[in-house]
């Protein structure tokens, strides 16, 4: 595992436990700055009780949490996030009643630092960094729509734009082409591309292995709450504990046929 000084995100033998079970157990990583960190894996895995240990949403039962050097693991969501790691979830978050435009803003002013109620302004800051989310996720036909008027991929983007908003070093997507079809699920392609391109560090859990694997840097794969695959993309389908307990058969033989692809096409 690499040194804390030199990740934006580290986990120490992170374990949550309900009861008897060990959702996430005494799992490790780390995710340097400018990765994309693919994260795979059957129903029940534990890939988002991970993400809700990180966030602080649910507190680690063992094991640390470090962002940038500092010691989360106890820290409240709210403090994770204005330190800079921020996530999106399954389930589309968002207040329904205000637009597209006043969720983007609330995001970028409560995400940012600590502020107060009631009376809050948002300042010139929040209201450029909400204007700058809403054109690099492509929001602005949508940006005075009621966010409970949205379809799905416009919901998606607009937490992954909450989440921009608030000036990120890390981005934990959840799940983010869940019940998307083809042509929507390029279009969250390019949104991750760019977002990259943007200097963000993104750790992504996926079932829709083109998508995790035409990304990712690395890839992880977890099983009962432990990693049993952490590598290269292309190694997935050549790994046959993952190719046993995740993938199958037919799976696999369509991921070797996308990497011969590539591989072809340069």
């Amino acid at each position: 595992m690499a040194e804390a000084g030199a990740s934006l995100l580290v986990c120490e033998r992170v374990s949550k436990h309900y009861g008897s079970l060990k959702a996430v157990d005494g799992l490790s990583l780390s995710v340097r700055p400018g990765e994309v960190l693919g994260i795979g894996g059957p129903n029940g895995a534990g890939k988002t009780t991970l993400f809700d240990v990180i966030t602080g949403i649910a507190p680690a039962t063992h094991g640390r949490v470090l962002v940038q050097g500092v010691d989360v693991t106890r820290a409240l969501p709210d403090r994770i996030c204005q330190m800079g790691l921020v996530r999106t979830f399954q389930l589309n978050a968002a207040f329904d009643s205000l637009s597209v435009r006043d969720n983007i803003q609330l995001a970028a002013y409560f995400g940012k630092a600590r502020r107060g109620l009631p009376g809050f302004r948002f300042g010139p800051g929040a209201l450029r960094r909400s204007e700058a989310a809403i054109e690099l996720l492509g929001l602005e036909a949508v940006a005075s729509r009621p966010a409970g008027e949205l379809p799905v991929l416009e919901r998606k983007l607009l937490m992954i734009a909450s989440a921009v908003a608030t000036e990120p070093k890390v981005v934990l997507l959840d799940e983010p082409v869940g019940g998307l079809n083809p042509h929507e699920i390029d279009r969250v392609v390019d949104v991750v591309r760019r977002l990259r391109q943007q200097g963000l560090t993104i750790v992504l859990i996926e079932h829709v292995m083109r998508f995790l694997l035409q990304l990712s840097s690395r890839v992880m794969i977890m099983h009962q709450g432990r990693s049993i695959y952490e590598g290269p993309p292309e190694g997935v389908p050549e790994d046959p504990k993952v190719v046993e307990t995740y993938l199958g058969a037919a799976t696999t033989k369509r991921l070797r046929r996308f990497f011969q692809s590539e591989a072809a096409h340069g």
